[in-house]
Order: C-alpha cells, then sequence, then structure tokens
C-alpha cells in the first residue's frame, strides 16, 4: 500500500509538473519584418503614399562623396527609408503592449529617426557618433525623447549597424478609462551598454503618430527626418500585473 500510495504521489507531482511547465511557457518572439517585404506594415498617412521612401533592399552603404545618404544594394532583408529621408512613417498593422524589442539600425552621417513604442513614446535614433557623455541630451542616439538622455554614448559610426534592445511597459488605465499608471521603459541596451533602467513618460513624446494613450498600440519607425535602414525587428510579448 505504502509503494502504491508513493507511486500515485510521484505522478500527481509528475503531472502537475507538467501543466506547470506548460503554462510557464514564455510567449514566442514575432518577427515583425520578414526581409522581403512589407507585409505586417502600413503607412501612418495611406492616402498620401507617393510620398513613402520605404523600401526593401539587400544592404547599404554610406553613398560615395554624400555620407548623408544610402547606396542600396540589390537583394532582400534590409527596410530602408532612402534617397533623402523625408518620407513618412512606417507603423506595424499589428498592436502591441509590455513588450520585448529587438531592432537593429543604421542611420546615415547627420541622419535623425526613431523607434516609437506603441506609436507614442520614442527612443531616438540620430548621428551622435563621437559625442562626449556629459555633452548627450534626450534628442541624442538612445535618448527617450522628451524624457532622458542615454546614461552614456555607444553610438558607432555613420554607416555601422547598431542594435536596441528594449524592455518595456505600456500605460495602466482603470476600468473607467482613467490612466493609473505611467509608460515605463525596464530597460534600453545600446549596442550592448545599459542606458535607461525604470524611466517612465509621462505623456506622448514629440512628432508621435496621434490620439489619445492607449494599453495597446503598433510600433512605429519614423521614416520623415532622414535616411535610415532597419533590419532584424523582433518583438515578445511579455505577461506582467
Amino acid at each position: 500500500m505504502r509503494l502504491l500510495t508513493l507511486l500515485s504521489l510521484a505522478v500527481l507531482l509528475s503531472a502537475g509538473f507538467l501543466l506547470t511547465s506548460a503554462g510557464a511557457k514564455k510567449a514566442e518572439t514575432e518577427k515583425l519584418f520578414n526581409g522581403k517585404d512589407l507585409t505586417g506594415w502600413k503607412l501612418l498617412n495611406p492616402g498620401d503614399a507617393k510620398r513613402s521612401k520605404w523600401s526593401v533592399v539587400g544592404g547599404v552603404k554610406l553613398k560615395e562623396g554624400m555620407p548623408g545618404r544610402f547606396d542600396p544594394e540589390k537583394g532582400t532583408g534590409v527596410l530602408l527609408n532612402g534617397d533623402d529621408g523625408h518620407g513618412m512613417n512606417l507603423l506595424t498593422a499589428g498592436v502591441y503592449g509590455d513588450c520585448a524589442l529587438h531592432v537593429e539600425f543604421n542611420v546615415a552621417k547627420g541622419s535623425n529617426s526613431g523607434v516609437y513604442l506603441m506609436g507614442h513614446y520614442e527612443v531616438q535614433i540620430l548621428d551622435s557618433y563621437g559625442k562626449k557623455d556629459k555633452d548627450l541630451k534626450y534628442g541624442d542616439c538612445g535618448g527617450i525623447y522628451d524624457t532622458a538622455p542615454p546614461k552614456s554614448n555607444a553610438s558607432k559610426a555613420p554607416g555601422e549597424w547598431q542594435t536596441f534592445d528594449i524592455i518595456f511597459h505600456a500605460p495602466r488605465f482603470d476600468k473607467a478609462g482613467k490612466k493609473i499608471a505611467n509608460a515605463k521603459f525596464i530597460k534600453v541596451v545600446h549596442n550592448g551598454k545599459v542606458i535607461h533602467e525604470n524611466v517612465e513618460v509621462k505623456k506622448p513624446t514629440t512628432a508621435n503618430m496621434g490620439g489619445p494613450e492607449k494599453s495597446v498600440g503598433p510600433l512605429m519607425l519614423q521614416g520623415d527626418h532622414g535616411p535610415v535602414a532597419f533590419r532584424n525587428i523582433t518583438l515578445r510579448l511579455l505577461t506582467t500585473k
């Protein structure tokens, strides 16, 4: 009898372990850019599509004699806001809240762009190469616009690929729709260096997509301030209280 009880307990524990493991399965990472075309993306103002300068290319390099622009290479894998870069912002068709975002970007000399979480909260992209840490502002590369400069300058030279790894929490709202907690950047890592931790954003940053704050929103890539290229854009939803 004792042996049977022990065996039964082992079976129950095993089943419980399996259920716990299945319930604790991490959310899958979503590839936002498929590397081939703009499936899953839309323009901020689709009625003015002729202004768009987004295309899919095989690679980019700084244009000889004009380093403020890119020379695109044939192929796929890179999302380019090309020419003079004064085109249109690009948004995901999907909407997201709390998430872990990875994005690789390449900025031309003197150029300017940004990654907007939920279309509202910008992590700045700028050619800030060589700028001293003490001189950094929120408008420098990695800055949370209108809110906080990066702790240090991790920028690479124009024409080099760089990375952002961002852990972000969406704003919270009560049942009546009143905001009870601000959006927060839990951590921002630029080229492997932590540049922000636990930074609250009280309201949407400058040049956001417009509209009220919500619990979910699209990712937006700024495409109206200068040439910039992106690749390997992935997002994982986070389960938080």
